[in-house]
């Protein structure tokens, strides 16, 4: 029964806001809407930056050092893996040169949708960047290093050496691994906040997103269009 009343009382509240919030958000997007996609566009296109440099400096360095140690290590053994280190550093600054983040870019469309008001337009970019997002951290992200480093570890397992080939594989993992999960995912976590949804109102249909909001003494939901 109690179960009951809650959700007889939650449909009332939704049928008596719910026309009012749809009027108000048909008439133009508020500063509070633009807010916060500038915060998903700016801070992604920011951290995309920082992101970018930042690991290509890691790998830079990597290079510099493994050069060195290519030719200037006292131990053989250390002057072979230095000369895979070489190779795989170099791929990796290759790869992070080429391999741009989409952020940035997604900040200069966002930045002319909404000169023009263009709150659909809008939605639907930050939908491609989630999607981008997702696809960066997903399995076909990890093959072109499973490949490297799984050819990086045979070859020093083939100069006899079973064990530093298992590190230098693992190691190299590892480090993609930080590489993916440390990439922005600002508009991934925005749609996690904001669904997209249609609204049914007899023969119409509008297109729109919502968010549920729950706290330790209420239940509710946001709708937007």
């Amino acid at each position: 029964m109690h179960a009951f009343r809650l959700f007889a009382a939650l449909v009332t509240t939704l049928v008596v806001v719910l026309p009012a919030s749809l009027q108000a958000q048909a008439q133009a997007p508020t500063d509070g809407q633009w807010s916060e996609y500038d915060e998903v566009f700016e801070n992604g296109a920011s951290h995309a930056t920082v992101w970018q440099w930042g690991w290509t400096g890691i790998y830079g360095t990597s290079l510099a050092v493994n050069a060195y140690q290519s030719s200037e290590a006292s131990d053989p053994d250390d002057r072979f893996d230095a000369r895979v280190g070489v190779v795989k550093s170099a791929l990796a600054v290759a790869g992070m040169l080429t391999d741009r983040q989409p952020h940035p870019a997604a900040l200069a469309e966002y930045e002319r949708l909404k000169a023009s008001g263009d709150l659909s337009g809008v939605q639907a970019l930050g939908l491609q960047l989630a999607q981008a997002e997702r696809e960066r951290r997903g399995w076909g992200a990890r093959v072109s290093s499973l490949v490297v480093n799984g050819v990086a570890g045979a070859v020093i397992a083939a100069d006899g050496r079973e064990s530093d080939g298992a590190i230098n594989f693992a190691t190299g993992m590892l480090v993609n691994e930080l590489q993916i999960w440390s990439q922005p995912n600002q508009a991934s976590s925005a749609i996690n906040r904001f669904q997209p949804a249609n609204l049914s109102l007899g023969p119409i249909t509008i297109p729109g997103e919502y968010a549920l909001n729950v706290g330790p003494q209420q239940l509710g939901a946001t709708w937007r269009y």
